[in-house]
């Protein structure tokens, strides 16, 4: 899995700018089985509300939230040498 290519797909969900499966499997230069596979990853495996909408053609979020990816610090504590 391309991680760069996943953070544009879910970039283009949180702005519901996606298209169909086809037109965002051409956007990203990947097959269109490896979009459903980002959005089943997306689904089951970091639990995202993610959703096609055949009214608007494209994955969005059901629910507000947010997908946190980078390495976060901030609560560890400095340990004492």
């Amino acid at each position: 899995m391309n991680i760069e290519k996943m953070k544009f797909f879910i970039y283009l969900v949180e702005k519901k700018r996606t298209g169909t499966p086809a037109e965002i499997a051409q956007k990203l230069s990947v097959s269109e089985r490896t979009v459903y596979n980002y959005a089943l990853t997306l689904k089951n495996e970091l639990n995202a509300p993610i959703e096609f909408n055949p009214f608007r053609r494209t994955y969005e979020f059901e629910k507000a939230g947010k997908l946190v990816w980078e390495w976060d610090t901030s609560k560890i504590k400095a340990q004492k040498n």
